[in-house]
């Protein structure tokens, strides 16, 4: 079974770049990894309707603990696959694992409700859909004005042609999201954490910089 590590954190932390660039040398390093982003919105069900859901396509607005199936479907579809990958390769890179669902989802209900939710969908995933908890996940813990700017900057998705989803476009839910995360880092939910600021200094770290910092994480557990 491969080394399950889970790049995280809210909109615009840089998580798709630091995951080509954590995989990318963990290969140069003679490896065998591969990434894998999650949602899948081409590849299965759970995924499109996300992508329509998110787009503002559909019809009415997801309770929390839908959203959580459709997400927790994504990658249960995507179970063989996943299952796949971690019988040929040393290491998987996710971009987004279980723990942006719960993160997610829980900032969208009372904070009295959130821990009561974060389980939830921690069983649902792991017990239910019977997928791995990663072996190490890694917050990438972005400032909300500096995300803000840095979600404007991307590139096109294949799901909507608007500039921010609706996911990204409150900023309150993005602030209790990276609540959340801090949270599950600190509570050690899911297995181990650690936190990898991109910021330093006022300023933006060079991504080569933290996919280093990262790599290095992987290989001392690896090791």
């Amino acid at each position: 079974m491969a080394f399950l590590l889970a790049i995280e954190g809210a909109d615009g932390a840089g998580k798709a770049t630091a995951t080509a660039a954590v995989t990318e040398r963990l290969n140069a390093a003679g490896l065998s990894a591969a990434a894998l982003s999650f949602p899948r919105y081409a590849e299965t069900v759970g995924g499109w309707a996300l992508g329509e859901y998110l787009a503002g396509r559909l019809p009415h607005a997801a309770a929390p603990e839908t959203a959580a199936t459709l997400y927790a479907l994504d990658r249960f579809e995507s179970r063989p696959h996943l299952i796949e990958l971690a019988e040929t390769h040393d290491i998987i890179v996710f971009d987004r694992y279980i723990a942006s669902n719960m993160a997610y989802q829980a900032a969208q209900v009372p904070p009295d409700r959130a821990e009561a939710l974060l389980q939830w969908i921690e069983q649902l995933e792991t017990v239910q859909f019977r997928l791995p908890a990663p072996h190490l996940s890694v917050y990438l813990d972005t400032p909300l004005d500096v995300a803000r700017d840095l979600i404007a900057r991307k590139r096109k998705r294949s799901y909507t042609d608007d500039t921010y989803d609706a996911y990204e476009a409150d900023l309150g839910l993005q602030a209790r999201v990276r609540a959340n995360y801090a949270a599950m880092a600190d509570g050690a939910m899911l297995g181990e954490w650690v936190t990898v600021s991109t910021v330093a200094g006022g300023a933006l770290r060079d991504p080569a910089e933290i996919a280093d910092e990262i790599t290095a994480l992987a290989m001392a557990r690896l090791r």
